[in-house]
């Protein structure tokens, strides 16, 4: 299984010059605890940034800063993490953790936009795959001891 297998492919993004105001209302609308910053066209939106929930709240209400002054370009972490849609899932985790991130932005060979994945959306799937493997290595040694009685 890879990564264009479980990302979800409706992805929330928003320009540089978004108002942070609207960033969190989109947030708040659709769920979410992350925006893509993308430039470019529709079909052809590459990510430039992603800002998050947290970011939020740690660069604009801790810091006690006028949100009506901010667009998201002001607050967002730029080059966000990215891998190709065909890469594993356990490559995708890795890269999480090596970036210390909990999500990547999905992108195609020309690094267009093509979704998101998060940790949340790898770990059930992991976990599935990991049962799967200790059953097998049960059933095997099973198979041993029954043929060596």
């Amino acid at each position: 299984m890879n990564v264009g297998e479980i990302c979800s492919r409706i992805v929330v993004f928003a320009e540089s010059g978004t108002p942070v105001q609207q960033a969190a209302k989109l947030m708040r609308d659709h769920h979410i605890g992350a925006l893509v910053v993308t430039e470019g066209a529709a079909g052809a939106r590459r990510p430039i940034g992603i800002v998050t929930d947290r970011d939020l709240v740690v660069e604009v209400v801790a810091a006690d800063v006028d949100y009506r002054m901010l667009s998201v370009g002001d607050i967002m972490s730029e080059r966000p993490s990215t891998i190709k849609e065909a890469a594993g899932l356990f490559e995708a985790a890795a890269q999480m953790r090596s970036g210390g991130v909990r999500r990547l932005v999905v992108v195609d060979a020309g690094e267009h936009l093509l979704g998101i994945v998060a940790m949340d959306d790898l770990l059930p799937v992991m976990a599935e795959e990991l049962s799967a493997i200790a059953l097998a290595i049960r059933a095997e040694q099973r198979r041993e001891t029954q043929r060596r009685r």
